[in-house]
């Protein structure tokens, strides 16, 4: 058994988890909203550590990121549990239940693994990797010390402290941001929007790459003011060169809302355009949305079909017609082309 990290023992002998907003309080036997934190009657037991839902080699392009590393393959490990309960989850198999007798992991068997392929690195995804904390930042340690990367696909629903603690040792993140209405997060995901944002800031600043995801559901969070709220908050906020990802939602979970429309996709990403440099479109068959073009002259940096992904348009950096800085995190086989 591994102990939890962030948690205190409150006057009454229950133990608080100090980890996300929840601050969950238990009692002997009991266990967090995330269903992967446990109150032993002594201490906060991290039971999920460890154990492993699902492990492939991705295209980083499916995460998504679409400015860091264009083209790389990067090992994708997920766990078990969220601290989200959304009626509409994508991954519901594995974030809202536990799969007792998963096979566990150390994370030296996660470093090792990690090259595997042509693996740039791990990306801690799938589930809510954040409610296993104290795998994903002894992971993190060591495939820093290999000199490979670290990614988080996370809804972005943690505290300030463990946050500070961790986000040095990820390079890039995709946070969800499924909505700028705090009733949304409410009804909809058991949660706040303004950890989520304030994390999102808290991220930037510490350096780190990060693209922001919103998933498009029709009648929750598709109208022309929500997308206007986003695209501001994100320009304003973390910047107009941040790539945000529109997504397709299709009927998974408790959530019966027909799939997203394709125009409304298109109509999002034309409202979202007007403050953002670099607007992508995603789990859905068409080729707008899927380019990056530079800014300044509209050349194509990199194109894409699928995961069919070619750096065409850059040197050293920079847009090959213009000579604008390219945003865009490049390897170093890429940044010597």
């Amino acid at each position: 058994m591994e102990a939890a990290r962030y948690w205190h023992r409150r006057d009454d002998g229950t133990a608080q988890c100090d980890l996300c907003p929840h601050a969950c309080v238990l009692g002997k036997g009991k266990t967090g909203l995330c269903m992967v934190r446990t109150c032993d009657g002594r201490e906060l037991i991290a039971d999920g550590y460890g154990a492993i839902s699902s492990a492939h080699i991705d295209p980083i392009e499916k995460k998504p990121l679409h400015h860091f590393h264009p083209g790389a393959a990067i090992y994708s490990i997920g766990g078990w549990g969220c601290n989200f309960a959304c009626k509409f989850c994508q991954n519901w198999t594995i974030s809202q239940q536990v799969m007792a007798g998963s096979r566990r992991y150390r994370p030296e068997d996660v470093a090792q693994m990690a090259p595997s392929g042509g693996s740039i690195g791990v990306a801690y995804t799938y589930n809510e990797p954040l409610v296993g904390f104290e795998f994903v930042e002894d992971c993190a340690k060591r495939v820093r010390g290999a000199g490979l990367v670290n990614v988080l696909v996370t809804n972005g629903y943690i505290n300030a402290g463990p946050a500070a603690e961790l986000l040095p040792l990820i390079d890039a993140l995709n946070i969800d941001v499924k909505s700028m209405d705090d009733a949304f997060y409410l009804r909809q995901c058991r949660g706040k929007l303004p950890p989520v944002l304030a994390f999102c800031k808290q991220a930037a600043q510490a350096g780190c790459h990060v693209e922001i995801t919103n998933l498009v559901i029709p009648g929750l969070n598709d109208t022309d003011d929500a997308f206007q709220r986003l695209s501001d908050w994100v320009a304003g906020t973390l910047g107009p060169a941040t790539p945000l990802h529109l997504s397709a939602y299709h009927p998974q979970y408790k959530s019966k809302a027909p799939s997203t429309p394709p125009g409304t996709l298109m109509r999002a990403c034309e409202i979202c355009r007007t403050r953002l440099s670099y607007v992508y479109l995603g789990n859905l068959l068409t080729d707008r949305g899927q380019n990056t073009e530079c800014p300044q002259c509209g050349a194509i940096l990199v194109a894409r079909r699928g995961y069919d992904v070619e750096v065409k348009g850059l040197r050293q950096d920079a847009c090959l017609r213009c000579g604008r800085k390219a945003d865009i995190v490049l390897g170093p086989r890429r940044r010597g082309e």
